[in-house]
């Protein structure tokens, strides 16, 4: 079977909310995937979509049909951690740690 990728690196969603979004899409078809991203409200729904486009351009790159495709994996980890600090009171500071995101998504024919 003949798989098209596409990768997303350093995404300014944390990885456990952007696999919250990447389990409800995983298995399914691209026609489904998109209309499911497309109704989420998720801050990560839109980053997914956009990143599952650019997969379907690389199945058609490939040749492949876009309705035959479906999503056989989609891997979210963690990427580097920005880190900040926050002032409190009595002179103090607390990490601030802005968590970042890799996504890879696999598409392959039924």
């Amino acid at each position: 079977m003949t798989t098209a990728k596409a990768q997303l690196k350093r995404a300014r969603v944390s990885p456990q909310k952007m696999r919250r979004v990447a389990n409800a899409v995983r298995g399914m078809s691209v026609k489904l995937a998109r209309v499911e991203l497309g109704l989420l409200a998720q801050r990560a729904a839109p980053i997914l979509l956009k990143l599952l486009a650019s997969a379907i351009d690389n199945a058609k790159q490939k040749g492949l049909p876009e309705d035959v495709l479906i999503v056989r994996s989609l891997v979210v980890e963690e990427g580097p951690v920005f880190k900040r600090f926050m002032p409190r009171a009595h002179g103090r500071a607390t990490p601030i740690r802005k968590r970042t995101s890799h996504v890879t998504l696999v598409l392959e024919e039924k």
